[in-house]
């Protein structure tokens, strides 16, 4: 059954918004899945923060439209499903792992503002650590040195407590 114009606005509206602030949209065919398989997927989505959704490629065209996704038209073509998020490496990591256990559920591009990507590199893509990983590395990094820095001015004191207690120790023992 088909979606009336209201029901139609509606959706090209939702899909716009959360192209606007995305960051990068992977297509998938997703021919002959199971709804259980897509069930799960989108719970891995959701909770990754990435929204996925099947809708018509004349819908997603027209929420497109004036956007740095504005390219990717023209590969919008067939049975596909749409991945958009803030967050381009975990939009691509949750599609790609899900495509490795499920031969019906194809990767067939995608793009970041103002460039397409194959299928190829959206997998490259997906190898990189995720955002959150970056960060906890750059602060890892980062950390390191003033810990360094507390651990020597530390062991100044104790340092001059041990040759203190020591001389202290010769002292008494003569």
């Amino acid at each position: 059954m088909g979606l009336n114009l209201e029901q139609k606005q509606a959706v090209v509206a939702e899909v716009a918004k959360q192209v606007a602030g995305a960051q990068a949209i992977i297509m998938v065919e997703n021919r002959g899945m199971a709804v259980a398989d897509m069930t799960k997927l989108r719970a891995k989505a959701r909770a990754s923060g990435v929204y996925f959704r099947v809708v018509k490629n004349t819908l997603v065209r027209r929420a497109v439209e004036k956007t740095p996704f504005a390219s990717l038209a023209d590969s919008m073509v067939g049975p596909l499903a749409y991945g958009i998020g803030p967050d381009p490496v975990a939009v691509e990591k949750v599609l790609n792992d899900f495509a490795k256990g499920h031969d019906k559920f194809v990767i067939t591009g995608g793009g970041m503002p103002g460039q397409k990507l194959s299928a190829g590199q959206i997998g490259a893509l997906a190898a990189l650590p995720s955002r959150d990983e970056l960060i906890s590395k750059l602060m890892g990094t980062l950390q390191a040195p003033v810990t360094q820095l507390v651990r020597t001015l530390n062991d100044l004191p104790s340092r001059l407590v041990r040759v203190l207690a020591a001389v202290r120790d010769a002292r008494q023992a003569t």
